[in-house]
């Protein structure tokens, strides 16, 4: 170490919504009533700091921070006098930071006060414990909300303001791997640099996290009853290291301890577990993370060596090659550098058939870099590493590996991998014009060597440009390439499984001469070789062709090919355990259905590929399921989700220049302005994507918002836009790449069409979803068709139209665009036709109905949206609706017309029975 920086404490909380969310519902139900929770999380996640956030946001009553007196603590009646004293007849927040510290009957006391809690009156109760261990059974009947480490983003942001953003890029991303999304060791590590150090001027000290930095933030080092109790915490600990997961095999650490301490008799009883450990069925796993690596960095030199000798020894003698090699490494104490150790671990390593995850595969070649005493081989295997450490969904370790790859006199073909991989993560999380440049220069740099590698490189860079809306870098990046397409599979292709390198120089071949063709607009070239792609598609087994099969079949329209596509490429990286490409499948499975105007499924895939790819540490592909997510709440009636999905889409997207995202988010906010009523908005919002000029939506994106911005700028008295933008949509729909482009055009047509013409074009556009399909578009066109005759006094048809429109809105869950039909229906004198539901309540959304029934129950708004999971806004919204459809104006009429249909309902269901069986009253 060679000096401290001045770090700065943090000016707010990181991270941690979930957790301060449960706080908040336990602060606001103190003026009503008792409560309890129990905030359990390892050392340094920041249970005291969001002890003392909820104590700061307590406004009730009194708060009051207990310690473990032992004479308010003896038992738990003097505990619950003490706090009926402290709340005088007011709400009463009482906070208990560190209640595992207490003495077992402090603990006992606390514990059991906390079973007659509701006895105390308003008083609420806030635990923290260490998760470091079992928690102790004198709170385990308590609510328990758990602290996780924060996500990259999350920890990224904690460490720029500490450091109010002096870090170095390459600085920056070794401490946040190196923290491991701790907050408390994060701000250690940044305090142990020098400035120098900070800004990468000077080497940083190794290891960053050494002893007495994991000490201090565990509170102390972890203790053991027993020599043999320690031997057993240090071997748990030494075979995480080359474990796929937390845990560890219990049989492993039990022959390993029986090779380090030999019983000398063989009947004496065996100890327990230490408290550090918990064990699930043959597994074996720290509570506490940061505990487990302050237990190995504690550990004796020769002592860890020692066990990892013991570990090497098990393994090898069972014929796990990797883990024993990895374990016999770490066992060395001649010289830093082994060259012959370092050849065997990256061969096993480099071993396909040799059973290893992508993680484990990172790990070994690592290991065997610092091996290695040749320069460029050391490269080639940080190199190697970091690209399993991308395929395993960890960027924050791919890129210090990077970095330690880094060495201008290695060859280009090296060099050229390194920036391969270097785009690839930045591509899935950092500004993608930075990604297209590192794929543009890999591309270079392995075009002699590697050939194959190289139009992998290229394509990804052309990935890149598309994702920033750059058509002219997409174009040059898309020319022809040479004339030699052959060459060695790429690694990250090789770890997926046996392919051939013509087989991948095809796929990447037709998928560049497609993409380019269509981008140049020869829409007649561009189907051969995208559909070439889609075919092979049908025949792989491994997700990056699948993915690519699954690009080229939305680029041509064919969603279902997409939909197939996309769902086995996800199967594929599920069964390879690929965490970097299940976000990608998940993404392009959301964009074929939301093409195909299923919004419920497509809403489904985007949350559950937002959540792996917020995992996966890739926040572009994040944004691109945000933007998915606010196309789908913006036909429902959700009106704070869509501007929460674009809020955050664009975050991301405007950071890292994601324009594709950009413009869904943008379109997805003008959609909801459309359904709820707000064209003149809608318009303003599309116009700006839509209308020629420098700021106009992404190349491949804005067409799709034409329907919209149609719909909503003949209402706003803009024809001519309207018509300007319909000339290229009509060469659009000739192409055929959107099944919905040519009933969406016949739509517009009869929107801006004079009267005569109006009725045959809207006829035409119902014709062609019949055969296109969707059942959104399909109601937007019968609504806006509807509306069109009822205002010219055609009133039969106009109920039909209207119904249908009502019939499909309800059917694809278009909350919001189904209000419009039924407001249709009701000018027209026609009640809409409700199944199973009473008259007055049928005229409710579904979350409408749920709002009602607990307002008439007497619950708060607050309380509502608690129970809900949504905002006191989102609340407040639809409380408006329900009056204003119900024609009430008070919660007492509410009450009154719910339990008037409940008790109808009733009614009903009973006479319903009673014909079913016959019986009689």
């Amino acid at each position: 170490m060679t000096g401290e920086t001045t770090v700065r404490t943090a000016v707010r909380i990181h991270g941690h919504g979930a957790q301060r969310k449960a706080l908040r519902a336990l602060l606001d139900g103190l003026p009503a009533h008792g409560g309890r929770l129990l905030l359990a999380g390892e050392p340094g996640l920041g249970r005291t700091t969001l002890l003392q956030w909820a104590a700061r946001s307590f406004r009730a009553g009194p708060v009051l921070h207990l310690g473990p007196d032992p004479e308010a603590t003896a038992t738990a009646g003097h505990l619950l006098g003490t706090l009926r004293a402290a709340a005088d007849g007011s709400p009463l927040l009482v906070c208990v930071d560190d209640a595992h510290l207490w003495d077992a009957p402090a603990r006992g006391a606390l514990g059991r006060a906390a079973e007659h809690l509701g006895s105390a009156g308003r008083v609420g109760l806030l635990l923290s414990v260490a998760s470091d261990r079992a928690v102790d059974p004198a709170f385990a009947h308590l609510p328990v909300v758990r602290l996780d480490p924060l996500a990259p983003p999350g920890a990224a942001a904690l460490l720029d303001d500490v450091t109010e953003g002096a870090a170095a890029p390459a600085v920056r991303e070794q401490l946040l791997a190196e923290a491991e999304g701790n907050p408390a060791l994060l701000v250690a590590l940044a305090r142990r640099l020098s400035p120098a150090e900070l800004r990468g001027h000077r080497p940083l000290p190794g290891p960053q996290a050494d002893a007495a930095t994991l000490v201090e933030v565990a509170g102390g080092a972890p203790s053991a009853p027993s020599a043999r109790a320690r031997d057993m915490l240090l071997t748990v600990a030494a075979a995480a290291l080359a474990s796929d997961g937390p845990d560890v095999d219990a049989g492993l650490v039990r022959d390993a301890l029986r090779r380090l301490r030999p019983a000398r008799d063989p009947g004496a009883p065996t100890e327990p577990l230490p408290a550090q450990l918990a064990q699930a069925g043959d597994r074996l796993r720290f509570h506490s993370p940061l505990v487990r690596r302050t237990v190995y960095a504690i550990g004796a030199p020769d002592r860890r060596r020692a066990v990892h000798g013991a570990l090497a020894d098990v393994l090898e003698s069972g014929g796990d090659r990797l883990s024993g090699l990895l374990h016999r490494s770490w066992s060395l104490s001649g010289p830093a550098r082994d060259p012959a150790q370092a050849d065997r671990l990256a061969a096993v390593a480099a071993d396909g058939t040799a059973p290893a995850s992508y993680r484990l595969r990172a790990t070994a070649y690592a290991r065997a870099a610092e091996l290695t005493a040749d320069p460029a081989g050391r490269a080639e295997r940080y190199t190697a590493a970091a690209e399993q450490a991308l395929l395993a969904g960890r960027p924050e370790q791919a890129r210090p590996l990077l970095a330690a790859a880094r060495d201008r006199a290695a060859p280009a073909a090296i060099r050229g991998r390194a920036e391969l991989v270097r785009g690839l993560v930045e591509l899935g999380d950092g500004p993608v014009g930075d990604a297209h440049q590192s794929l543009s220069l890999a591309a270079s740099l392995l075009a002699e060597a590697a050939p194959a590698e190289a139009a992998t490189a290229a394509l990804a860079a052309a990935d890149a440009a598309w994702a920033a809306g750059d058509l002219p870098a997409c174009l040059a990046t898309l020319a022809p390439e040479p004339p030699s397409r052959t060459g060695a599979a790429t690694p990250l292709q090789q770890s997926h499984g046996p392919t051939t390198a013509a087989h991948a120089a095809d796929i990447t071949h037709d998928h560049r001469v497609g993409m380019r063709a269509l981008l140049e607009g020869r829409l007649d070239r561009a189907g051969a070789p995208l559909g070439q792609v889609v075919e092979r598609g049908r025949t792989e087994d491994r997700p990056e062709p699948l993915l690519r099969s699954a690009a080229a079949a939305l680029l041509l329209g064919d969603v279902d090919a997409a939909r197939r596509a996309g769902a086995r490429a996800l199967a594929a990286a599920r069964q390879l355990g690929s965490q970097s490409l299940e976000p990608r499948a998940l993404e392009y499975l959301a964009y074929a259905e939301l093409r195909a105007g299923r919004h419920p499924q497509a809403r489904t895939h985007a949350e559950e590929g937002l959540r792996t790819a917020l995992r996966a540490g890739q926040r572009n592909t994040a944004a691109h399921h945000r933007a998915v997510l606010a196309l789908a709440a913006s036909i429902e009636e959700e009106p704070d989700a869509v501007a929460r999905h674009v809020t955050e889409a664009l975050e991301t997207a405007r950071r890292h220049g994601l324009a594709q995202a950009a413009t869904l988010a943008q379109w997805a906010a003008a959609r909801a302005d459309l359904g709820r009523g707000r064209p003149f908005d809608a318009a303003d919002r599309l116009g700006l994507l839509v209308l020629p000029g420098p700021g106009r939506g992404h190349f491949a994106v804005w067409r799709l918002a034409v329907p919209c911005f149609v719909e909503a700028a003949v209402p706003a008295g803009r024809h001519e836009d309207a018509r300007e933008v319909l000339t290229d949509f009509a060469g659009w729909a000739a192409f055929g790449a959107d099944p919905q482009a040519a009933a969406q055009l016949a739509r517009c047509q009869a929107l801006l069409a004079p009267r005569d013409r109006a009725d045959d074009l809207y006829r035409q556009a119902l014709a062609r979803h019949d055969e296109a399909g969707g059942d959104f578009e399909r109601a937007r066109t019968a609504l806006l068709y509807g509306k069109w005759l009822r205002r010219r006094r055609r009133p039969r048809e106009a109920r039909d139209r209207l119904g249908a429109a009502l019939a499909g809105f309800e059917r694809c869950g278009a909350g919001v665009w189904a209000a419009q039909a039924r407001d249709e229906l009701r000018a027209l004198g026609a009640a809409p036709h409700t199944t199973g539901t009473p008259t007055a309540l049928g005229r409710l959304t579904p979350q409408q109905l749920r709002i009602a029934r607990y307002v008439a129950d007497g619950a708060t708004n607050r309380e509502v949206a608690l129970a809900l999971g949504v905002s006191t806004r989102t609340v407040d919204y639809h409380l408006r609706k329900v009056f204003a459809a119900l024609g009430i104006r008070s919660r007492l009429e509410l009450a009154r017309v719910v339990g008037q249909a409940e008790q109808g309902r009733a009614a009903r269901r009973t006479a319903a029975h009673q014909e079913k069986t016959g019986a009689r009253p």
